[in-house]
Formats: structure tokens, sequence, C-alpha cells
């Protein structure tokens, strides 16, 4: 009834485009809002239930009564509306709907910003605009940081057991904010993902069933609390990414389930609207007012909230029409691609890109889908990083395997190359990694002892960091928690009390400070520019090594050579090729006496020789750890400044292990083309497998033309 509207504005814009899907800000439309009507202050209530027959504002102001606050349609029949005076701050309340099937449904508000305490599920008024922000400096350094050719290393939490009070209570945000930080700056991590944060009734789900996707959860306070713990994230140079979920919402009476007695928000379709497995409904991607609503979410939480990034769950769930269903229908092509999820990513992505060019959009997404991270315009889906979940799958496995079967599973290693840079990728172990009888990361290490399996997680975890693309470490894994993660607990923080405990964590410590602090494992992620393989198949010793290259200064060389050993058996005397003449360091070694090695190597400052080998003209010959990583940094000759009257350079080569005898050389040419090669290749390295001969190692040049689309892997994986 248009005489019921208020005059805060022309309603038919926002209802147009929100209808048609386009409307990115309905969250200032919907929901509670102040205003004035007739000179009077007040709040105006609004809701969108296009298949209600009456809909009633009710809760403790009117004893639930819902004959005494009955909402009018607007000239819009699908949306209701009342303006209520004397509204204060956590006033609570739900809409009564009465359905066309007869009966009444008390619905929180969907786009309420705040709600009660589980088991309650009423959503309370909350003005979420009156925080004053502290994080300026943040956006300026964000605003000039290219984030592909940053360090990206991500600490994924649950906010409610990663520390706890003594009594078992949880902290609230802002004291997890506060002892967050600290941590996160001391371990060296640049980002923090929490587990889903928008309202959620039960406990067991971690936040992937909500109720009230505008709404952070109470369990730990405000929104204005949440708010704060953001802004000393930012204070402290801490990226915020939280987890989100589009892909379906639970069956609770409360919630968005049959909103209005009717598939509102799902589909209506029964072979589209149901993830069985999960017990959840899915949203009806080809309507527009669901489009707008969490398109709005998405742009809700980056603006209002200021979190960095939105890490998007259960991507392949929402692409595949097939996804976990015995009964599917194709699309109109025939296909089992859900046309209208894809549609809806793409713009999703556009949109919150146009508005906020410097924010992450990080896809969940299980499967070969092509070009997730590439622009919607060229037919991509539009996000600008995905989890790696077929990187994490085959290393886990590999990991899990007894080091005496490891050469046969040599290509679990390596195949990610294949593909590494088709997308921009994080590489992930993740929440779901460490549950449901998957065990920890340390219990995956298959190892005959303990000093094994600590060897171990030490040398995947040096791994990890030195493969191309961004990372993600779950809670736990830097103190090598024994049990799986539990979500009633905190971390086991008294493994800390443990030396072998404590030097894991050192280890973590400055295995991150180390990759953040080094340009070469991070500023080329996304090319093959970054890498180059030195030595890729020798599966017999179950040994692979590789450089990583910093590109950003044209005129100096800066790269790493990375060394990993992963069986029980030290390697000596084993030579790799190297690209340059020069001395190479080690910087680093995942068997330091200090991280709870043995200590027993350290090839300090290896000079290369002019003995060629992996397509290099020059090598070094290591002694290699068992069960270890190692890292090399490149130091080029010193070349001291020409005297009055000198005319030949000198190039210092002090301290170094291995000398070589001076030569003159107008040129290079491949030393074993030499007589003194051919000598010495009658004495063949312990690197030099009988596949190398034959291969000379899949360089980097040889790994591009190799790259073909990566086979899918388990969907289960979501």
């Amino acid at each position: 009834m248009s005489k019921n509207r208020s005059s805060i504005g022309d309603y038919d814009f926002p209802l147009f485009v929100f209808h048609e899907g386009s409307n990115c800000e309905a969250f200032n439309f919907f929901g509670a809002h102040k205003g004035v009507k007739d000179g009077k202050e007040g709040v105006y209530f609004r809701v969108w239930a296009p298949n209600a027959k009456s809909v009633s504002l009710v809760g403790d102001f009117n004893n639930w009564d819902r004959r005494k606050n009955p909402m009018y349609r607007l000239d819009d029949p699908t949306v209701w509306e009342i303006f209520l005076e004397g509204v204060e701050q956590y006033f609570t309340y739900k809409y009564s709907v009465e359905t066309s099937h007869m009966s009444i449904v008390d619905k929180a508000d969907p786009y309420g910003a705040h709600m009660e305490l589980r088991p309650n599920t009423a959503t309370k008024y909350f003005d979420i605009d009156n925080y004053e922000w502290h994080d300026k400096k943040w956006y300026e350094y964000k605003k000039k940081t290219n984030i592909y050719k940053s360090p990206m290393n991500i600490y994924e939490a649950h906010l409610g057991s990663w520390r706890q009070y003594e009594d078992g209570s949880p902290f609230d945000y802002v004291k997890f904010a506060h002892e967050m930080s600290d941590y996160l700056k001391d371990m060296g991590y640049t980002h923090l993902e929490l587990m889903p944060l928008a309202e959620y009734p039960y406990d067991g789900s971690w936040g992937y069933q909500v109720i009230g996707y505008y709404a952070p959860t109470s369990r730990y306070g405000t929104p204005e609390q949440f708010m704060q713990m953001i802004d000393i994230f930012h204070q402290n140079g801490i990226g915020v990414i939280l987890d989100w979920v589009p892909a379906h919402f639970p069956k609770d009476a409360a919630g968005l389930f049959e909103f209005d007695g009717d598939c509102c928000y799902e589909y209506s379709d029964p072979l589209k609207k149901e993830h069985a497995a999960w017990g959840t409904r899915v949203f009806d991607y080809g309507k527009g007012e669901v489009r707008s609503f969490l398109i709005s979410n998405a742009v809700y939480w980056i603006e209002k909230f200021h979190v960095d990034g939105l890490r998007v769950d259960a991507v392949a769930s929402m692409l595949y029409l097939d996804y976990d269903r015995r009964e599917w229908r194709p699309n109109k092509n025939g296909g089992h691609e859900n046309l209208e999820a894809i549609e809806f990513l793409q713009k999703l992505n556009t949109t919150v890109f146009s508005r906020n060019p410097d924010v992450l959009m990080i896809a969940e997404e299980s499967t070969a889908w092509p070009m997730v991270t590439k622009p919607a315009d060229v037919g991509g889906l539009g996000f600008n990083f995905k989890w790696n979940m077929g990187w994490m799958n085959d290393t886990l496995s590999y990991m899990r395997t007894d080091p005496i079967y490891r050469a046969g599973d040599h290509g679990k290693l390596t195949f990610s190359f294949f593909y590494a840079f088709s997308e921009n990728f994080v590489l992930p172990i993740s929440h779901d990694e460490v549950v449901h009888g998957k065990a920890s990361l340390y219990g995956k290490m298959s190892s005959g002892t303990m000093e094994g399996k600590f060897a171990s997680q030490r040398a995947f975890a040096s791994y990890m960091i030195a493969h191309p693309g961004k990372k993600l470490n779950f809670m736990g894994n830097e103190l090598a928690q024994v049990i799986e993660w539990n979500y009633e607990k905190e971390l086991d923080w008294m493994l800390l009390g443990f030396e072998t405990h404590r030097k894991m964590n050192d280890f973590y410590r400055d295995l991150n400070n180390l990759y953040k602090n080094t340009p070469a494992f991070w500023h080329d992620d996304d090319s093959w520019d970054g890498f180059k393989w030195i030595c890729a198949d020798d599966y017999t010793q179950s040994v692979i090594s590789f450089r990583r290259i910093d590109n950003s200064d044209p005129e100096k060389t800066s790269e790493i050579i990375v060394v990993c050993n992963f069986v029980p058996v030290k390697r000596s005397d084993y030579r790799i090729g190297v690209p340059y003449e020069g001395t190479y360091e080690q910087i680093f070694s995942t068997d330091d006496i200090k991280y709870g090695g043995s200590g027993e190597v350290d090839n300090g400052k290896i000079k290369a020789k002019e003995y060629s080998m992996h397509g290099c003209d020059y090598s070094i010959s290591l002694t290699i750890p068992g069960l270890s990583a190692m890292f090399f940094k490149y130091v080029p000759p010193k070349t001291r400044r020409k005297k009055s009257g000198e005319k030949i350079d000198v190039t210092e080569t002090a301290n170094v292990k291995e000398t070589a005898s001076p030569k003159k050389k107008t040129a290079k040419k491949p030393a074993a083309k030499t007589a003194a090669a051919k000598a010495a290749a009658a004495k063949k390295p312990a690197a030099k497998t009988a596949a190398a001969e034959k291969t000379a190692n899949t360089s980097a040049e040889a790994a591009p033309k190799k790259r073909g689309r990566r086979p899918k892997t388990d969907k289960s994986a979501e």
C-alpha cells in the first residue's frame, strides 16, 4: 500500500536492481535502518518474502504477538515494510511469516547485523555505522602492493579453539586479536584466515552452516568488537581473510530455509535444491534476488567490516549439477555444468573487484575446472587465487607412503609443476586435512621413529615453502600437534614444554621469516620465470632439486637452490648442476640441530666447478642428510676494483670448501667435451641416475612443453 511507504527515498531503483540481480548494496535497503517518518525518528524494517500471505514484526517489545505490528506490502508486492519508533541497540525481533500453506513461521532477519547467542536465534538491532577505524596506513600499504609479487603466508584458524581461558571459554574478538597478532608477527605469517564467523547455530558445523549471513557470530562479541578485531590486525600489518559460504545453507527453522513457506532462497527443482550428504539447501543462483543477496553480502564484509578477502567455500559443489548426486538434471546444453552458478561467480568477482581492486577472492575448487583465476570477460570465473587441492592430495599421499616405497610414487611429488602456473595458486594444508580420522600433519608423516616423523614434517614444510604458490597452514601444524584438531578444545600448547615440539615451533618461525624475507620464493610465483628444475627425475634416491629465481632486478641475479631428500639415507658427494660460476652458500637446513636434526652436515660455502651437469655448465657437490631439505643462496664472484696500472681482475673466493684450478678461456664450452671432463665422466656422481642419463633432467625449458590439463581430483575433497 503506497500510503505506508516511507519518505527516505525512492524505492524504485534499489528494488529494480535487486530483482535484476545487480544490487550490490541490498543491505542498505533491506534489514533494519534508522529513518524519519512524519517527523518522527525510528527504524524501518524491510524483508523480501514473495510468497507470504502476511508478515508481522514480533519480539519482546510486543510479547511476540503477530497481531500487534503487521507489516505492509510496498508497491512491489514481494517486499514488506514497517516503521517503528523507540527502537534501541540490541532490540530483539523476528519476522512472523504467514505462508500460503496456512502455517506461521518465525524467521530471523536475513540482513540482520547481530543475533542472539545460540541456542536462541532472534535478530538484534545493531547500528554498525558508528565505529571509528584506525587502519588508514594498512589501506595505503595494500593500495601500493602487488599481491602476486609479494609474500603471502596464511595462518588458518578457528577462533574458538586456537586459545581458550582455563575454564574452556573462548577469547572474545578483541582478546583474540591482541594475542593472535603478536603470535603471527613473531611466527612470520602475513595473513590470517578465519573459518566462517557469520552467525551459525551449531558449533559442530564450524561455521559452515549459516543462518545469519550479515551478522558476525555473537559467540565472541558484538559487531563492533568484530570491527575492532579486524582493525587491530590491520594496525599490526596482518591481512584478514574470512571463509564465506555461498554454496548452501542449513534447514534450521529460523534461517533461510523455505523462508516464506516455499522455496525462496533455494532451488525449487528437487534435483537441484539439496546437498543430501550435507543435509543442506542450495542457493538458487538463477534468481536475481538471491544473486543480489549474496553479492551484497560479499561487499558487506569487505566494505563494512574491512575484511581483506574471502575464501569461497565449496566452489566445486556450485559448478557441477551432478556434484555428490545420484540423480541430476542436465543443463540446456546437455552438460553437467551449473550455468547459473557460473554466471553468479563471474558477476560476484567482477563486482567485488570493480569496487575493491586490492582484495583477495580465493576459490576452494577441488577439480580441474579451467580458468578459475582468469578474468570473467575472457571466460574465467574471475577469482584471483585458487586452492591447489591436487598438490595437497598428491603430496600428502606421498608423505604417508613408507620411504621404502616412495620411489614408485615420485610423480606425486613432481606432477604439480606441470600445471603450477596455469592458475594463481595457494598451497593449502587446511583444517579439512586434520580431522575425521585423517590424522594431524605430524601423524601423516610415514616413518618408523618419532625422530623420522619430525624430520619428515620439516622436509615437507620446506618443500611447500619453496614450491611456487602462496602458502596456507592450519593452526597446530607449527606445534607438530599429535592428535587431530578438536573444535571444542584449544590447541595442545602444553606441547611446547617438550623440546622436540618447541624446536619444531622454532623451525616454523625461522622458515616463515626466511620465506617472507627472500623474494626468490615469491616474486615470480605465477610464471616459469621464477622456477627452473635442476633434477626432477632422481626417483631411485627420492631426491629433487630446483631453482627459485627473483627477477625483480634484471641487473642482479638472485636465486635459491633447493635440494630435498625424502628418504632416511644420507647422500654423500651428491652432485647437481648449477647455472652460474661462483659460490653457493648453505643458508638453511632442516637437519640443523637447533630444529631437532642431527646437525652433522654443514655444506658451508661451495664453489661451483666447471663440470657440466643437468644442462648447466657448472655443478656443485653436496652432502645431503636423510629426510631433509636444504636451501643454498647463490653468491656471485666478487671482482675488486683495478688499481692504477693493474691489468687483470682478481676474483675473491675465500672461505669455500672446494677450489678449482684457474682456467683461461675466451668462451664457455660444455665441460663434457674436454679431455678433463671425459676423465671425470668415468666417476659418476651419486645424483646421476639412469633416467638422468637419458633425459638430462626435466629442465625448466622442457617443462612448459609438457604441461597439459590437470586431471580432476576427487570432488569429495570439498
